[in-house]
């Protein structure tokens, strides 16, 4: 049977382009064209396809290079249930062990693995001695990120890859991380404070706007990558 949608929605992507051009050039009753933006800069397909869209869904106010006259909403970024169930829970007391959550994004994050460790020793005894951690590592840095965490007496629980991300956020007391449109979405729902340190290669710099957002709101700190050293990490 022939499909006869109502909508054609597209999030991005230059695979979105064909599907929305082609819903945009059907005759008679056309499918409504609606458009997703997940950072805080406007992607180039998206850009592409804005002023013909019938609405232009924003993940946030600030979303920059949004061509004149295009018809947006501003409907935040979905996250999974879980992470949407953290909203408004109260922080986790500092009270016993403070608890370090260090997320890599999809890469991974090789610089947190170089770094973190290295901040970590340069921590006075009495706060290192406190700290619980839990970081996303690269499977072939996980070798020496345990062995750096093991001589410095730090009880660190690492993996390329986490299950129970809601779980993380919601017993953590500070994290560090990308600023990815998910990271950064999962952050504001969970309310926890973050250093973010924006992926530099990233088109069109849109992680530095997504942590940008987020500071702003004085939920985050940013630190660029060129700036993100052992002593600078640590003096944070």
């Amino acid at each position: 049977a022939r499909l006869r949608p109502q909508a054609v929605v597209g999030f991005g992507g230059y695979p979105c382009v064909p599907p929305l051009l082609a819903a945009r050039s059907l005759g008679g009753k056309r499918p409504a064209t609606i458009l997703h933006e997940q950072n805080a800069v406007l992607g180039r397909a998206n850009r592409l396809l804005a002023r013909g869209a019938d609405t232009l869904a924003l993940s946030f106010a600030e979303t920059s290079r949004i061509p004149a006259g295009t018809r947006t909403a501003l409907v935040g970024n979905p996250v999974r249930p879980a992470l949407a169930a953290l909203a408004g829970q109260g922080f986790a007391t500092p009270q016993g062990p403070l608890r370090l959550f260090i997320l890599g994004g999809s890469l991974g994050a090789r610089i947190f693995s170089d770094v973190v460790p290295e901040a970590i020793g340069l921590l006075a005894a009495p706060l290192r001695t406190r700290l619980s951690i839990v970081q996303q590592c690269r499977v072939e840095d996980l070798p020496r990120v345990r062995a750096a965490y093991e001589a410095l007496g730090v009880p660190a629980e690492l993996a390329p890859f986490f299950g129970d991300v809601a779980g993380l956020y919601g017993t953590a007391h500070l994290v560090v991380a990308r600023a990815g449109a998910s990271t950064v979405a999962e952050l504001a729902c969970a309310g926890r404070p973050a250093i973010l340190v924006p992926l530099p290669s990233a088109i069109d710099d849109h992680q530095s706007a997504n942590a940008r957002a987020l500071a702003a709101s004085g939920a985050a700190s940013v630190m660029p990558q060129r700036d993100c050293t052992p002593e600078a990490l640590a003096g944070k």
